[in-house]
């Protein structure tokens, strides 16, 4: 008895975590658009990274506290694309986050993304020393991050700047 192609699907699955469209309809003898729909059909996260080309079922990634799943070099996310997850995760932080800090925890680069979404009034950003942090639109959460940023960061009172330089230059 064949499989139906919802089977296919998950049998190909099972047997590799990630794919590419192209390989997995080849793989299954179907057109791109019928894998799509199957796909679709299944419940399915494309990466956040390669440009959203990889492919994973609803099913598998195991996703840690940030909603993040790597497999190899190849990151899923629960928020979906790159543009959602980074403003999720800003969302979520509580004193904003630099794009430097964003890039660590996503292993990727997204500086250029971080921007556009500031230009199209999904997040808001902050210059705070060499670098600038990126904060929720929200008014009243992201006077919440500023506070708690400020805090974090405050400068050294005057005495403690004086001790601890004395200390470096003893040493």
């Amino acid at each position: 008895m064949d499989k139906t192609p919802d089977q296919k699907l998950i049998s190909a699955f099972q047997a590799k975590k990630c794919w590419m469209i192209k390989p997995l309809a080849e793989q299954m003898n179907y057109s791109i658009p019928s894998v799509r729909r199957f796909l679709a059909r299944i419940g399915y996260f494309s990466s956040f990274t390669h440009n959203g080309k990889w492919y994973t079922l609803y099913s598998i990634p195991r996703f840690n506290i940030d909603g993040l799943r790597f497999y190899q070099d190849i990151g899923f996310s629960k928020y979906g694309p790159l543009t959602h997850t980074l403003v999720n995760l800003v969302e979520k932080s509580v004193s904003g986050m630099t794009a430097d800090q964003l890039g660590k925890l996503l292993r990727c680069r997204c500086h250029a993304v971080l921007v556009q979404l500031c230009r199209k009034g999904r997040l808001k950003r902050q210059k705070h020393g060499a670098s600038y942090v990126y904060l929720s639109i929200d008014p009243d959460k992201a006077d919440v991050q500023e506070k708690t940023l400020q805090k974090h960061h405050a400068p050294l009172p005057a005495e403690l700047a004086v001790l601890v330089f004395a200390a470096f230059i003893q040493t």
